[in-house]
């Protein structure tokens, strides 16, 4: 399929036909020489359908298809397909199915994930993926896309401070981690039983979170991953993904798993994905990984052997073309089996007959036809842009009250920064063309009348800063704000940082605008992942500081809002803020628990042991608020009925503990049990709130062989609480998954014994007791 001059060339069976303006590629038309086979009765099941259709390919046909360019069949109406297409917050250039040249030339533009996740609102995170998913339906409809396979979400877990791609990520807790991933992909692949909107790919499966360190790179880096860290911390939320929303596609990484690529591993392709999660789709491998399999990993010895090692394992679609040119000779020279090939293809066609491209007219699709260029960039979408960012921005300090600003006493106010007005600062990385763009200077145009702006760097990498000219506006304007922070250019896919500080003078530049202001000032960061801004936390000259991530096409507006009072901020960090000596401990040491006797401090705020500058949850309100745990529901205690013929086992420690695969599904239901958490606003503002309810253990160790994190999160909620009012927050706790722990060979176990729910920092706990 070429485009030219506004005229579509789509190639079916039958001829050329000349579209006006484009049309949707499909099989099994009036006129398509594939109708009356039986992949095209949509009565049978879609594994059925696509079983059928492989069985009609020849071997060469069949190769054509195991890369992400898939070659049409002319002879059975069968379109070309690119499965390569981006929604991680919003439709993407990145890869080959997405073109924004049409009727439609903008789409929602939404905030970077790890700024979406601080809004801890799996409601919110729902409405995203369904705005994504409606958007991409819609350019496949007008011909503005070969394909409704979205490669997202990334849910690997923000493990280290420097990686360049946390900002893609729910952040660095397997719990929110989950949670988001069943949210997002429900609202990207649609509710319509049998009928995908989309197909969702959950990514890059698994212990994968290093792009390149001190000379390692992520192409040939063996992740040396414990059995109870891959079980507590890394798997969850493919596991989730797979299980709880049924995604259509899981990508397996670059990296090595203890020796095994994990593109060429059995045991996590076809063991854990099908066998175990049960997953009903397709498994692709990361762009090149397999060619990497060879020349990177040193895995196989010829292009064959590596095609062959990787099909065999469980892989159905390599991204890149390495299948296609080696796959016919793999299957001459006896390294795979024809068979092999009918499998991964099957998995492939039953995604593609469950997106109904070989139902017919897509456009005739009772559900999803109907979408157009009228449902992109409509006004609920760009108003969900502006929500999402407004929930996830986070107040880390506002000493004194100095947020919100009020903009009637402002006269005069001084924007300082390289962030302010550059729209590239709002877009993180994957991203699309937004329907429109509010920079952080427009933002605060809007409030104030007068306003002189003053970018202070040459780049957020601040080689050069403009301090004496900037100290002078300072010291002359009412209010100074300063946007700073990072950039693409300090952290994104294939660059991890160095630091965990501001990159070049920016931190003298902030301290001498600071030092010369009149009050003072307001610093805003935007950036992906974590910074160490001791240096402005302890400094009363900075009276307020917001991390606002990568906002989006509304995120100018947004920050605007929330410095004047028209939004109270509710966002809590999704990661820890290390302190700059973190940076010593090597990327590549993949532990997660801490070894005291080593000096190894642990990773994530279920196991550092260091001082953070800022805490995993943390954020500030323009409210007050206190939550306490209720007995609104008594929950089911674990006793003999619910646990008959459960045997407590040794735990190691001292203690026993109950085998989680013992106590079975149906226990594991019956186990479970609503905490209720009563919010007050005490004002004077009215305000969305986050709950973050934790179980800790009272026996929580450190070392080598520690199990328990000091504390877990369970659960989440958030609601709106009007000032001086109540609310009550019911969430649903399972004690299988919430409550149980990883022995260090990886299986799941509850302790008997107490353990205790707790409300963030609050005195209140609730106390749960295994006794049989």
């Amino acid at each position: 399929m070429a485009a030219a001059g506004g005229v579509l060339l789509v190639l079916t069976a039958a001829t050329l036909l000349l579209v006006e303006g484009g049309e949707p590629p499909y099989s099994c038309g009036p006129r398509s020489p594939s109708s009356g086979y039986a992949f095209c009765d949509t009565r049978l099941p879609a594994a059925r359908r696509a079983a059928d259709l492989v069985s009609r390919l020849t071997a060469a046909e069949k190769v054509a298809q195991l890369g992400d360019e898939a070659g049409g069949v002319a002879r059975l109406g069968v379109p070309p397909y690119k499965w390569w297409s981006e929604g991680l917050h919003g439709l993407s250039y990145w890869g080959h199915g997405m073109h924004f040249n049409g009727a439609v030339t903008a789409i929602t533009s939404f905030p970077q994930v790890l700024l979406t996740a601080a809004a801890f609102d799996d409601r919110l995170w729902f409405r995203i993926g369904q705005a994504i998913g409606t958007e991409a339906r819609a350019l496949y409809n007008l011909g503005q896309a070969e394909g409704l396979t979205i490669w997202s979400p990334n849910v690997n877990i923000y493990r280290d401070p420097r990686w360049g791609r946390g900002q893609e990520t729910p952040g660095e807790d397997p719990t929110t981690a989950s949670k988001y991933a069943v949210a997002f992909v429900k609202g990207l692949q649609g509710s319509t039983p049998g009928t995908l909107q989309t197909s969702a790919c959950c990514k890059h499966a698994t212990a994968y979170d290093l792009e390149e360190w001190n000379g390692v790179a992520r192409y040939n880096f063996n992740a040396k991953v414990t059995a109870q860290d891959l079980a507590d911390t890394f798997n969850p939320p493919f596991k989730s993904c797979v299980v709880d929303a049924k995604a259509s596609c899981v990508m397996c990484a670059y990296t090595d798993i203890n020796g095994v690529p994990a593109c060429a591993s059995s045991d996590l392709l076809s063991k854990t994905f099908r066998g175990q999660w049960g997953l009903d789709g397709y498994v692709s491998s990361d762009c090149d990984a397999v060619a990497l399999l060879r020349d990177a990993q040193r895995y196989a010895p010829t292009p064959e052997d590596t095609v062959a090692v990787a099909i065999k394992a469980g892989l159905d679609l390599n991204c890149g073309n390495y299948t296609q040119v080696h796959g016919m000779a793999a299957l001459q020279q006896g390294k795979m089996r024809e068979s092999d090939v009918d499998r991964a293809l099957t998995n492939l066609f039953a995604v593609r007959m469950r997106l109904g491209h070989f139902d017919g007219d897509p456009r005739s699709n009772a559900a999803y036809g109907h979408l157009g260029a009228a449902d992109v960039c409509t006004q609920a979408h760009r108003d969900l842009a502006l929500e999402a960012a407004q929930d996830g921005i986070v107040l880390l300090k506002n000493d004194a009250g100095a947020l919100p600003l009020d903009s009637r006493a402002v006269r005069s106010a001084a924007v300082v920064g390289p962030n302010a007005n550059d729209p590239a600062a709002l877009n993180g990385n994957y991203f699309g063309p937004p329907c429109e763009t509010t920079t952080p200077l427009q933002g605060v145009q809007r409030y104030v009348s007068s306003v002189r702006f003053l970018a202070g760097c040459d780049s957020p990498a601040c080689g050069f800063a403009a301090t004496g000219q900037a100290a002078a506006l300072a010291s002359s304007s009412d209010q100074v704000i300063m946007f700073m922070g990072l950039s693409q250019d300090q952290e994104k896919e294939g660059l991890d940082r160095t630091s965990l500080l501001l990159p070049g003078k920016q931190q003298s530049l902030i301290t001498a605008v600071a030092s010369a202001a009149r009050r003072p000032v307001i610093l805003v960061l935007l950036t992906g992942g974590p910074v160490d801004v001791t240096f402005a936390k302890n400094n009363p000259k900075i009276g307020a500081i917001l991390w606002a991530g990568y906002p989006g096409q509304a995120g100018g507006l947004a920050i605007a809002k929330v410095l004047f009072g028209d939004h109270n901020p509710s966002g809590r960090l999704p990661v820890t803020w290390y302190p700059e000596e973190f940076t010593r401990i090597p990327m590549t040491d993949m532990r997660m628990r801490a070894d005291p006797a080593t000096g190894y401090p642990g990773r994530s705020y279920r196991f550092y042991q260091g001082n953070p500058v800022y805490k995993f949850g943390y954020g500030l309100s323009y409210s007050k608020f206190s939550r306490r745990l209720v007995a609104a529901a008594k929950p089911r205690r674990p006793n003999r009925n619910l646990l008959a013929g459960v045997i407590p086992k040794p735990a190691g420690d001292g203690g026993e503990s109950y085998h989680v695969e013992e106590i079975g599904e149906e226990g594991c239901e019956r186990l479970k049990f609503p905490a209720t958490v009563e919010v007050h606003n005490h004002g004077p503002m009215d305000g969305k709130h986050s709950v973050l309810v934790f179980v800790r253990w009272p026996n929580a160790t450190a070392g080598p062989g520690a199990s328990r994190p000091a504390r877990q999160l369970v659960g989440f909620s958030s609601q709106h609480v009007r000032a001086g009012e109540k609310a009550r927050l019911t969430m649903e706790i399972n004690p299988c998954e919430h409550l149980s722990r990883a022995r260090e060979d990886g299986t799941k176990v509850i302790d008997r014994g107490s353990h205790f729910l707790k409300v963030g920092e609050e005195d209140n706990e609730w106390e749960i007791s295994f006794d049989a």
